[in-house]
């Protein structure tokens, strides 16, 4: 949405880690962003995104000072969540399982006062790190403004244990 707005901004990313807080970092063509361009920025960000989350605007070079993540190639499936207006915590849970199909990831609640949502995600097989390193990028994606997900990694029983409707 920024970027169609402000066509002439050659860099753009979203950072939030919860807490209802956004941070915008932008650059123009000549890698700056003037106090014309924060002034703008801000007064899109509080009349076209949600109205739940206060924003920031920072130029693009705070990014590494701030530690926000990097963006790595991502699947088409991220992509389109990513840029949905009506995601929600079970299209979420939707986008992850398709992704990953030897667990299956579940909502389990979200808390209001640090806006985090919280889910499961149980398999019958350990996830490695390169997984779960994996379901954090792509959790940080999909998130909406202002919150931030968690993930308990939980192991399903085999063979014996599980109930018998389930073998």
């Amino acid at each position: 949405m920024i970027k169609k707005q402000y066509p002439h901004l050659r860099y753009v990313r979203i950072h939030t880690d919860g807490n209802n807080k956004a941070t915008i970092y932008a650059w123009n063509d000549n890698l700056q962003l003037p106090d014309k361009e924060i002034t703008k920025l801000k007064k899109f960000a509080s009349g076209y995104l949600p109205q739940h989350v206060c924003y920031q605007v920072k130029s693009y070079d705070k990014i590494e000072a701030d530690r926000v993540p990097q963006v790595g190639e991502l699947p088409e499936a991220v992509v389109q969540a990513a840029m949905s207006r009506g995601l929600n915590q079970n299209r979420i849970v939707e986008v992850m399982n398709e992704l990953f199909s030897n667990g299956r990831m579940t909502f389990n609640s979200y808390d209001m006062i640090t806006g985090t949502i919280h889910f499961d995600l149980c398999s019958s097989v350990p996830f490695t790190v390169m997984e779960k390193e994996l379901i954090r990028r792509y959790l940080y994606e999909i998130t909406p403004l202002g919150a931030a997900s968690e993930v308990n990694y939980c192991q399903e029983p085999v063979g014996d244990d599980k109930p018998a409707d389930l073998i």
